[in-house]
């Protein structure tokens, strides 16, 4: 069974993931902020794939790729750090990137490095949909690699049902259509957009992302939703060198 799938099953609701960059603070960081993180009681990892042109994020997001990349992380030295992932980490992992880098590496090259390292889904925002259903989704299947899209507040229905039958394991849900690092702001639009969001009848779990950043905003997108996915406030936390345990305690419980 895909780590993704026991996930959920063993916790359907408040499923904690937390987005950080690979390479960064510093280039050999990566596995140990994993285990410092499953240590302190997340649910699941996203490890970013540093890109030069990253569309979709905030500056914060945008500064710590810069960093990873001028450290000198790349999608082969990301696979060299977490080929013994497994020995430590036994919580669901997530690589997240843009199509570019992993379609000059080999999209196959790269789906068999991910499951030789233990990885159990990706997220490529700009994936075309058409290209997962006609091209690529035979060789996700190969090897047990879960696609997962995003769905933002403008994504009519009927796309999303199209992205819920090409996806596994989850859809991530955007909170809003602006880029990573936005404060999320409950309004009367951002309320309909969550209560649409919830009353989906999709096969797939739903985590929400963009905006979470503390306790109060956390609880808020697990109304909606199974959970909710945190990168920007996490990213701010170690360029501060703040302690990782007390981070997620505060996001977990606001004490």
């Amino acid at each position: 069974m895909n780590r993704l799938d026991k996930l959920f099953s063993d916790n359907p609701s408040h499923v904690l993931s937390i987005y950080y960059t690979a390479g960064f603070p510093e280039l050999n960081d990566t596995l140990r902020i994993a285990k410092e993180l499953e240590d302190a009681g997340v649910n699941m990892l996203e490890i970013g794939i540093p890109f030069s042109d990253p569309l979709a994020d905030g500056p914060v997001i945008q500064e710590s790729s810069t960093a990873a990349i001028h450290n000198g992380m790349n999608i082969e030295t990301l696979f060299k750090q977490i080929k013994d992932l497994r020995h430590t980490v036994s919580l669901p992992v997530v690589l997240m990137g843009y199509f570019n880098p992993v379609l000059q590496y080999g999209f196959e090259l790269f789906l068999k490095r991910c499951g030789e390292c233990g990885i159990d889904g990706i997220i490529i925002p700009d994936l075309p949909l058409d290209e997962i259903e006609h091209t690529y989704g035979k060789v996700l299947d190969k090897y047990n690699i879960y696609n997962i899209s995003l769905v933002t507040p403008h994504t009519p229905t009927e796309r999303i049902h199209t992205i819920d039958k090409l996806s596994k394991g989850f859809v991530y849900f955007v909170s809003s259509s602006s880029i990573t690092g936005n404060t999320l702001e409950k309004n009367d639009q951002q309320e309909d957009y969550f209560k649409r969001i919830k009353s989906l009848p999709i096969k797939n779990s739903k985590l929400i992302g963009f905006g979470i950043s503390n306790n109060k905003t956390f609880k808020t997108a697990c109304e909606y939703a199974n959970g909710a996915i945190i990168g920007t406030a996490f990213i701010k936390a170690l360029k501060n060198k703040q302690n990782i345990k007390e981070f997620i305690h505060h996001i977990l419980h606001n004490e």
